[in-house]
């Protein structure tokens, strides 16, 4: 089982979208503890200086499927 899990679903207009990366980039670029808004909450990481990423793109049935997975290691055994 895992000790966390944050999962959001909703629409967004582009410019929230966006704006939504924008603040996971600004995290990334920053490093150290990341706080990002996600709604009404605030979601907050601890964000290494090495990542491991994956991109994924699945095209089909009139759709796209953009997705973007970082993973890191928390530290803790």
């Amino acid at each position: 089982m895992k000790d966390l899990k944050f999962e959001q679903k909703r629409s967004l207009s582009r410019i929230e979208a966006a704006a939504q990366l924008e603040a996971l980039a600004a995290a990334l670029r920053h490093g150290g503890s990341a706080e990002l808004e996600l709604g009404p909450g605030v979601l907050t990481l601890r964000i290494p200086d090495e990542l491991h990423t994956e991109l994924e793109v699945e095209a089909g049935e009139g759709e796209i499927e953009l997705e973007i997975e970082l993973k890191w290691s928390t530290g803790a055994d």
